[in-house]
């Protein structure tokens, strides 16, 4: 098991675009896809991309097929690796929620998401991925996305009355799931 350091806010490695994946199934692209994994179980995360871990490289994954600790009242996501991902909105209709991130420990803030995307892209060995998801799927994919564009979830807020500290707002949730 290889859990990789995540990096935080202000780290400028999060700012940068990453660039596509164009060689699949390759031992790099199998270990860092098994890195992302080990690291997103180890933080309990809903969701990881390779820029998070130092890699500028348009790789996501997300979901478990599990409620996840940190969102205990959210619907299960499948577990999903995503390269080269491009997301369509469904509509125009938005939907604000509370988001954290691993790269922002310890707070969490009221962003707006399109409700309903289609996201496509391709698997680990080139294999290609199209999917609508709805609702909290069709957030965490939207968060995850957004790493790869050098945005932070914080970038998307409109109302920082709504951003604090998890012990603050959710007195309730375990430190290991903030």
């Amino acid at each position: 098991m290889t859990v990789q350091t995540i990096l935080k806010m202000g780290d400028p490695r999060l700012l940068r675009v990453a660039r596509p994946v164009t060689t699949f199934d390759t031992p790099e692209l199998h270990q860092l896809v098994a890195d992302l994994l080990d690291t997103m179980a180890a933080a309990n995360g809903a969701g990881l991309a390779a820029p998070q871990i130092g890699v500028d490289l348009q790789v996501v994954i997300f979901g478990s097929g599990a409620p996840n600790p940190r969102y205990p009242d959210a619907a299960p996501v499948p577990r999903t690796v995503l390269v080269n991902p491009v997301i369509t909105p469904l509509g125009d209709e938005e939907e604000e929620d509370w988001e954290g991130c691993l790269s922002v420990p310890g707070l969490r803030g009221v962003v707006p998401r399109w409700r309903r995307i289609r996201y496509q892209g391709c698997d680990i060995i080139g294999h290609p991925i199209d999917r609508e998801a709805a609702d909290f799927h069709a957030r965490v994919v939207q968060h995850e996305c957004d790493h790869l564009l050098g945005k932070l979830y914080p970038m998307r807020m409109r109302d920082f009355s709504r951003f604090g500290f998890n012990d603050v707002l959710f007195p309730g949730l375990a430190p290991e799931d903030d």
